[in-house]
């Protein structure tokens, strides 16, 4: 660091701290905790169907509830912050994680088990977001780049290993020792908490928009209820169209509203921006697309090779490692060259491995299943990273921290939907094959629907690359 930097100040955080590392690694953890349950449980799927004695489209909302119960609270952290204190709310967040987990970890019904998964939901819809704008607040400006590259691993590392620490676990001892082994992570996190985190942020205790709450809560929540529910009732089902078309005509009002308050709970006014516009869609897109693999691709070889729950760990492993090693390459592809040629390659990669995946049989050889894979999680990453640095690079000022809050409640309501969408095409894709062969050969059926469900992550990519034609060569965006 020169003397210039010194001179302007760039050796000082916003809010000064001894010890940033301490009053960062509270929320450090909880993040970490949040991520890994986010994508682990998938794994798992399989034994809670027959455990619990439910089907898919019941079981899919352990995923699902989750991401939905983050995208509900994500809007609004905002919000909270300037009504709780920074030790309030992370203090509250991993209590109410350590609650929800011996919740799970302790219910023998399907019911109980969800009311656990989405209290863990509201802990990680406060804890995720505080984590980036304390690190903000607490680290000098000439730090922050890697500061925001730590809080970026933790995000990236958790679901990478998650699948292959489930697996394990689920070789050895049931699935509440899933949620057992948050607890803890969850209690070291809250005595970090107790003892070292520090307030930051100033109270302001704004007006709180009531209709706004209730309009998020009730729009969103709809719209992924009635794509679950279409999974087992069937996209004709009066109760589904019934339940979609509330959530729409809330979420009309809800996005009106927004635009026309002058201190909206969402700024979705920079959506007018084209650069942002286009970079949100693609990172909501790569994600549904992410989701949605990682959705399938366990239970198939669960369900589909018929191979064993520690077996699937390991195949998951070569995969979660490649998704966040390029996750932290792809970033400074953008700065060399911008985001137009990560985006598009990174989609066709992705493409391929998509394509693998459809043609898989049940015989597919492990092999050919750990390249799919591979392939597929090069080049989501490649395409995510640049797209939203893309999206957020043509915002300004406060512009970036509302950006910032859009994309990551959208990504979990798509994410939600996605799973959703996926489930009901498995359980399509399953129908077929039984009505045209029979009901015999139940590993070839669900294969089948793993298919259906691999098409619509193939489209997904394939509106994304056609989106990708508009992102701009320059980095620098204009306005």
């Amino acid at each position: 660091m020169n003397n210039e930097e010194k001179s302007n100040g760039m050796t000082q955080a916003r809010v000064p701290v001894e010890h940033p590392m301490l009053v960062m690694a509270s929320m450090l953890i909880g993040a970490f905790v949040g991520m890994f349950s986010e994508t682990s449980l998938n794994i798992a799927l399989p034994q809670l169907m027959d455990n619990l004695h439910v089907t898919t489209g019941t079981i899919q909302w352990l995923v699902t509830g989750y991401m939905l119960v983050i995208g509900v609270v994500l809007p609004f952290s905002s919000l909270i912050s300037k009504w709780f204190t920074t030790r309030q709310i992370i203090i509250f967040g991993l209590l109410a994680f350590i609650v929800g987990s011996v919740i799970s970890a302790l219910s023998s019904t399907f019911a109980l088990l969800l009311v656990g998964r989405m209290i863990q939901g509201i802990a990680t819809g406060l804890i995720l977001p505080m984590m980036f704008t304390v690190a903000m607040l607490v680290f000098p400006p000439y730090k922050l780049g890697a500061a925001m590259g730590m809080c970026a691993l933790v995000i990236m590392f958790a679901p990478a290993i998650g699948p292959t620490l489930t697996g394990i676990i689920l070789a050895k001892l049931s699935w509440n020792w899933i949620f057992w082994m948050f607890v803890p992570f969850l209690a070291i996190a809250l005595l970090l908490a107790i003892f070292g985190l520090k307030n930051v942020g100033e109270l302001t205790k704004p007006k709180v928009d009531v209709i706004s709450l209730i309009e998020s809560i009730i729009g969103f929540a709809s719209i992924v209820t009635g794509v679950s529910f279409a999974s087992e009732k069937g996209w004709g089902s009066p109760i589904v169209l019934g339940i979609l078309a509330l959530g729409i005509i809330v979420l009309a009002f809800y996005v009106k509203r927004q635009l026309s308050l002058a201190e909206p709970v969402l700024n979705l006014k920079i959506f007018a921006i084209p650069a942002f516009r286009t970079g949100a869609i693609l990172v909501m897109l790569d994600f549904g697309i992410i989701l949605s693999a990682m959705y399938l691709l366990p239970m198939y070889i669960q369900k589909g090779l018929l191979l064993p729950v520690a077996l699937t760990g390991i195949i998951m492993l070569p995969g979660g490692v490649i998704n966040a090693a390029v996750s932290a390459v792809a970033g400074r592809l953008y700065d060399k060259i911008g985001a137009k040629a990560p985006i598009r390659i990174g989609l066709v990669i992705a493409l391929i491995g998509a394509i693998m995946l459809v043609c898989t049989t049940v015989n597919t050889s492990i092999a050919y299943l750990i390249i799919a894979h591979v392939i597929l999680m090069i080049g989501c990453p490649l395409a995510m990273s640049p797209a939203q640095t893309y999206a957020l690079n043509s915002l300004e000022g406060p512009q970036s921290g509302d950006g910032s809050t859009i994309m990551n409640t959208m990504q979990q309501i798509v994410g939600a939907i996605a799973t959703a969408l996926a489930t009901s095409l498995l359980g399509i894709g399953q129908v077929a094959y039984q009505n045209h062969f029979g009901k015999g050969h139940l590993n070839a059926a669900f294969t089948n629907g793993t298919h259906y469900g691999f098409y619509f992550t193939i489209a997904l990519i394939i509106v994304g690359l056609i989106l990708s034609f508009s992102v701009k060569s320059n980095k620098k965006v204009a306005k």
